[in-house]
């Protein structure tokens, strides 16, 4: 049913199509509404100020964040035209670190579906499944298994508030017409306890499966949607860290896919490097790196750094000599016969350390920037900060981890314990620190600087693969964009109330490489950021 064939209640049941208080007198009469709404016609800016009124009177995030996923619900342009409107506010209420408490709400929260649910007992229906999706011009599909959901591990299918999250920042952050994009669970069960023991826990109510299992599933999946949405880009999101990694490599020089906790992780963080090479002065090739946290995260983040060290000059060999890391364990080194395949590479000879002696390894290893995606706040105590001090003048602190309580550390402590010294950045965004009298912004290494315009890009030039090449261009298109003033404040990335002009400006950089590289389904056009900006979604009335 096309929008032109609807009349009536349908019309306003679809929130593509509701406008509720601005349809015009004529196009009241002309889809049969007269009577069904006011007899007012407002524009979308009076619209905007009741949205604003109704939620100054929310007395929480997770109330603000209730609200406006009901406005999505009933009226589409409306609720971009808020979180486009100031996106600085509502970007950490639609997503992190609101997303998370959402998430963990999810069942008791839930007032109608968004998205598709595709659970593994219909394994072997999985194309008819897809194809009850109502919108047929599928172009990116964001799903999870809900494995492992920010730092709070395995939601199951609360995990859905992640995909359908992830895309609204495709739209209210790079322009992303919302039309073509499909939020998608694939729940294969849970080994979460507590979910399953909750009577309003919507997922199935079973273990997961042995790995060979869930990938026949995935498998399904990702041939199916080749046949039902051709030209769809999978995004894989929140997936646990080995299948995380297992599955991008399964499917990566197959067909059109990406995985953000992977790559786009790692994007934010080489942008931030970058600015830190700025500030200090020095190089990427001269900097050396200690991550706490050696899952799909921190290896896709240390792969990518390396990916960009090679670019720089270096051999593969060379780039990773310059990264260590620590897991739960400790410190990955070649004794160490617990590790997995891709953990390996970074397993240098090194006596080993455990995990409770980070801050002496940081002695002993002198990195210049320590990154944290452990999950586990506070790990940055004041003694790593100090020993990061003891061998660096401007050490390079990032605390990746969300939600909040799950940084490494906070900015306030990064600048106290470092007496001003730090470059800091942290997954989530923490208020300005004043230190001594002088005022510094803190950074949010958030993916939403980069995986929406690595999107914009593969959408806009129906791009047929996604190379780790694309994130590098966007993590280097990102960080050039804040300028020295800003940097001298301690800001890594750019502002966030600049975020729509800042992710147009990364995917025309992005698209340049993806038809440099052959990959572009369309013709190149002769201006690539205006190609991308013809295609930016903007929140009106048409």
């Amino acid at each position: 049913m096309t929008q032109w064939m609807k009349r009536g209640k349908e019309v306003l049941l679809d929130p593509s199509l509701n406008r509720s208080t601005g349809f015009t007198s004529s196009q009241k009469e002309a889809l049969g509404i007269v009577g069904l709404v006011p007899d007012a016609t407002e524009t979308l800016d009076l619209q905007l100020r009741r949205v604003l009124e109704q939620l100054a009177h929310k007395a929480t995030d997770l109330d603000r964040y209730i609200y406006l996923v009901n406005l999505l619900d009933h009226n589409e342009t409306l609720f971009f035209k808020t979180v486009m409107s100031d996106p600085a506010r509502f970007l950490p209420i639609v997503y992190d670190p609101t997303i998370g408490e959402a998430c963990l709400k999810f069942g008791h929260i839930y007032r109608q579906p968004r998205g598709l649910y595709l659970s593994i007992e219909r394994k072997g229906k999985v194309r008819e499944v897809l194809g009850n999706w109502p919108e047929k011009d599928v172009r990116v599909i964001c799903v999870t298994d809900g494995g492992r959901i920010l730092g709070l591990g395995d939601l199951g299918a609360n995990g859905m508030g992640i995909p359908i999250g992830k895309l609204q920042l495709y739209t209210a952050a790079a322009g992303v017409s919302p039309r073509g994009l499909l939020p998608m669970y694939l729940d294969a069960g849970t080994n979460n306890e507590a979910l399953l023991a909750d009577p309003l826990y919507l997922g199935l109510r079973r273990k997961r499966p042995p790995t060979e299992e869930l990938y026949a599933f995935v498998d399904e999946f990702v041939e199916a949607v080749q046949e039902v949405f051709p030209g769809c880009c999978i995004h894989f999101e929140d997936w646990t860290g080995v299948d995380a990694v297992h599955l991008l490599a399964r499917y990566r020089d197959k067909v059109c896919c990406y995985n953000d906790d992977v790559q786009g992780t790692a994007g934010i963080t080489l942008a931030g490097m970058v600015n830190a090479c700025r500030a200090k002065g020095t190089k990427l090739v001269d900097e050396s790196f200690l991550f706490l946290g050696a899952g799909s995260a921190g290896i896709g983040l240390a792969d990518l750094l390396c990916s960009a060290l090679t670019e720089e000059g270096l051999s593969l060999e060379a780039a990773r000599a310059r990264v260590h890391m620590f897991d739960v364990v400790g410190l990955l080194e070649s004794t160490r016969t617990d590790l997995v395949d891709f953990q390996k590479p970074y397993a240098h000879p090194h006596a080993p350390m455990a995990r409770n002696d980070f801050a002496k390894a940081v002695a002993d290893l002198r990195p210049t920037t320590i990154i944290g995606v452990s999950t586990t706040g506070g790990a940055f105590d004041r003694s790593v900060v100090e020993a990061m001090c003891a061998v660096n003048d401007r050490p390079v602190i990032m605390a990746l981890s969300n939600p909040t309580e799950k940084a490494e550390c906070t900015a306030a402590q990064a600048y106290a314990w470092s007496k001003g010294k730090a470059l800091y950045a942290a997954g989530v965004q923490f208020e300005p620190v004043t230190y001594e009298g002088r005022t510094f912004l803190p950074g949010q290494a958030n993916n939403f600087y980069i995986f929406p315009a690595v999107g914009m890009a593969i959408v806009a030039t129906k791009a047929r693969r996604v190379t780790d090449a694309m994130f590098i261009r966007a993590a280097k298109a990102v960080a050039a964009q804040v300028t020295d003033a800003q940097l001298g404040q301690g800001l890594l990335y750019p502002l966030q109330a600049d975020i729509l002009e800042t992710e147009i400006v990364t995917a025309a950089k992005v698209a340049e490489m993806v038809f440099d590289d052959g990959l572009a389904g369309v013709n190149r056009p002769n201006d690539i950021e205006g190609f991308i900006r013809a295609q930016v979604y903007v929140p009106e009335y048409s």
